[in-house]
């Protein structure tokens, strides 16, 4: 060791143990888990995942069944004032206060934080200016989704909480979560979302956690999950010469589970870079069982005689992991939403 020990980081979340039974069920079971200060972390998993109930386990909505709990190295239940004032949230399911507006429910966050944040600056921010005097009973469920989103700015949080923060939104308005997200955590927020939007997690966050029956069933980053789960990779060559050695070459190397020759007749569908049969050469479709193999086959069939004229890397996607990492069928993605 050099002299100087490692800094300790600092979590701004932290469980260990954290069960929470109703009755027979048990909505989360046994969760530990670390979110560091200053990282945003997706918590991903389907609708009763138990998402939501270890959000209000966090911010004292819901006592634990077993376990403890530290938010911004304090405790919940202990300090729960103190939390709330340094924590932005945004609920899942969120409502509004039908006679009042935009304006006014800005008004009561910023009052009760003793904060001086500016209300139509806050509004402008997340797409509702334009509405800041309407009553927000005549509000869209989006609409209603973005106050929900200014309120939880209120105070420039220390921690910024996000349940189910796409729910609602046209495009428009996911990318406005994602802008803010990225805003909040560059001024030093701390963000932690939960989704069953499988396409937004990957472009938000630092780490990802699968929650799966209450359990936590994976943890790290898109490249740490990509690497333990067993999902391929697949890997398009664009060659000169003999495709068929090529294809035995590659099929050779150790981490290959299958390499071809696509027709031209299917390429349309065996290739979604649209690589095979093309003026350039002929393409050979490889199958790794991690990307970490591509070099290995990349210098094998070099080393063949048949010269590589481009490649083309489909890596697993956030849904193919879920899959793996769960048994169950793909959570909705953004693209469908």
């Amino acid at each position: 060791m050099s002299g100087r020990e490692e800094e300790e980081t600092t979590t701004a979340i932290e469980t260990h143990g954290l069960t929470k039974r109703y009755g027979s069920h048990t909505a989360v079971d046994d969760l530990s888990l670390s979110v560091a200060e200053g990282e945003i972390y997706g918590f991903l998993g389907p609708n009763g995942a138990g998402k939501s109930t270890t959000i209000d386990l966090l911010m004292d909505y819901a006592r634990p069944t077993d376990g403890t709990i530290s938010v911004l190295e304090m405790r919940p239940r202990a300090d729960v004032v103190d939390v709330h004032q340094r924590v932005g949230i945004l609920p899942d399911g969120f409502t509004v206060y039908e006679n009042r507006t935009g304006r006014d429910h800005l008004r009561l966050v910023i009052d009760t934080k003793r904060a001086d944040d500016d209300p139509e600056g806050l509004l402008e921010r997340v797409g509702l200016a334009d509405a800041i005097d309407d009553d927000a009973g005549s509000y869209s469920r989006g609409m209603c989704q973005r106050l929900g989103l200014a309120m939880a700015l209120v105070g420039d949080p220390d921690l910024l909480v996000l349940d189910e923060p796409f729910s609602g939104l046209d495009p428009h308005g996911i990318r406005t979560i994602r802008e803010v997200a990225h805003e909040e955590n560059d001024r030093g927020a701390t963000v932690f979302f939960s989704s069953h939007v499988l396409g937004q997690v990957e472009l938000v966050c630092d780490r990802i956690g699968i929650l799966h029956e209450g359990q936590l069933v994976a943890e790290g980053t898109l490249e740490e999950l990509r690497a333990s789960a067993p999902v391929a990779t697949d890997l398009d060559l664009v060659v000169d010469g003999d495709a068929e050695r090529a294809r035995r070459v590659a099929a050779a190397v150790d981490g290959v589970v299958g390499a071809s020759v696509p027709s031209a007749a299917n390429a349309a569908t065996s290739s979604e870079s649209g690589l095979v049969g093309t003026a350039d050469g002929q393409t050979v479709s490889v199958r790794l069982e991690s990307a970490d193999r591509q070099e290995a086959v990349l210098e094998a069939v070099e080393n063949s005689g048949v010269s590589i004229r481009r490649t083309d890397v489909t890596e697993p996607s956030i849904e193919s992991l879920f899959v793996a990492h769960t048994d169950e069928p793909a959570i909705e993605s953004a693209g469908e939403r």
